[in-house]
């Protein structure tokens, strides 16, 4: 040990420059890996909030109808045909669409998104309450409920709460709630208005965009879904395989959000691995050089008894150490780094980028760095333990 910090301290700037291609890498992985851990662990919390017992039936597959492309609209014949369904306790739909949105003179684009008014459909499918008065009553008409970023300032200059009007393509509205913080500034700009109102306000007098069911106590919500399923298709005389609508219980949007930050994560890790295999190579190329310099030195140790163990040890050691140093570097900078996104995040009023720090990943990286380090320096180690006394003494 004392023999391979004596080289590091001799070779400052080769030790500096071998140990940064493995900082780098291990500095991407905790980084990412950290917000990605971070990014599950809020979308299992979302999905917890939401409830495992909800059904969303979409006009079409789920990304055409998100980027309102479908060409297919749900109806409230529809509608009713999923109320009454087994299993089903109670069903609502909404319809959404960017509108021009007024407050004291400035100007806004926003979704505003139309809701029953028979049914508390934020609270009761997605888990989000009111932060200040109520929902709204069968009898309320141009009545409305903004989201977290209209209240806290951030949408306007003047913060909009409960007594302001605000006017919405034209028409005025008495603002009668607001709604708590979701996470998403998409999300918390959002304007909510009753939703015979908004097929008015935003021209859409038929169709819904999405409608949403919720399961009885007991009930399977996979098998409540079949059912749905196959009165939807009976309805639109489709058959098995031919559905140009998509049915999701929170299962399977939450599965499919797994799999793509699986995705992710792999993508990321991967990218990472480029630059570890990098600084593999350095430190495989600097523990080389060592060996070189240091070959009379070899010549020495093995004349005065020093076996070939010793001399592999010696270079293994400090390959694992150049590894180890660039992985504890790395980590610092990663977990910094992954602070300092989460941070910004919050100022961009963005909850769910939250880091996740696991002990499992900082020894994974730890260890990590410190294989890659020894592995590289496997064969130069060999090379210095084969050397012959003689041929090692007489190196110039």
């Amino acid at each position: 040990m004392k023999f391979t910090l004596g080289s590091f301290r001799h070779r400052k700037l080769r030790t500096f420059l071998t140990v940064l291609g493995i900082f780098i890498g291990i500095a991407a992985v905790v980084t990412l890996i950290s917000l990605t851990q971070g990014f599950e662990t809020a979308i299992n919390e979302q999905f917890e909030m939401m409830g495992e017992n909800n059904i969303m039936i979409l006009p079409g597959s789920l990304m055409t109808s998100f980027a309102g492309q479908s060409s297919q609209e749900l109806t409230d014949h529809e509608l009713d045909l999923i109320k009454d369904t087994s299993g089903v306790d109670n069903a609502g739909g909404m319809i959404t669409k960017v509108a021009k949105v007024e407050f004291r003179g400035q100007i806004n684009y926003a979704f505003i998104v139309g809701l029953p008014t028979d049914w508390n459909i934020l609270e009761a499918y997605s888990g989000v309450t009111l932060e200040k008065g109520r929902y709204f009553k069968d009898t309320d008409r141009y009545k409305a409920g903004v989201g977290w970023l209209y209240y806290s300032g951030a949408s306007f200059d003047k913060h909009v709460s409960t007594g302001d009007k605000i006017n919405i393509n034209g028409y005025d509205f008495d603002i009668i709630g607001v709604v708590s913080k979701i996470g998403s500034p998409e999300d918390d700009q959002q304007i909510y208005i009753p939703i015979d109102v908004a097929r008015e306000v935003l021209n859409t007098p038929t169709g819904y965009y999405v409608l949403l069911a919720k399961t009885k106590d007991g009930w399977d919500p996979e098998a409540v879904a079949d059912n749905i399923k196959e009165r939807l298709r009976k309805e639109r005389g489709l058959k098995e395989g031919e559905e140009n609508f998509e049915i999701q219980t929170m299962n399977d949007l939450k599965t499919t959000s797994m799999a793509m930050l699986a995705v992710v994560e792999f993508v990321i890790i991967g990218i990472a691995a480029i630059s570890l295999v990098v600084g593999g190579l350095g430190i495989m190329n600097s523990v080389y050089t060592s060996v070189i310099e240091r070959t009379r030195e070899i010549g020495v140790m093995k004349a005065i008894g020093a076996r070939n163990s010793d001399i592999m040890m010696i270079f293994l050691i400090e390959a694992g150490l150049l590894g180890l140093v660039g992985g504890l570097l790395g980590i610092a900078a990663g977990l910094v780094a992954s602070k300092a996104v989460e941070w910004y995040a919050l100022q961009m009023d963005i909850n769910l980028l939250k880091v996740t720090l696991q002990p499992m990943l900082i020894i994974g990286a730890l260890s990590f760095s410190f294989f890659i380090g020894v592995i590289s320096g496997v064969v130069p180690a060999r090379n210095a333990a084969k050397m012959r006394p003689v041929d090692a003494l007489r190196y110039e």
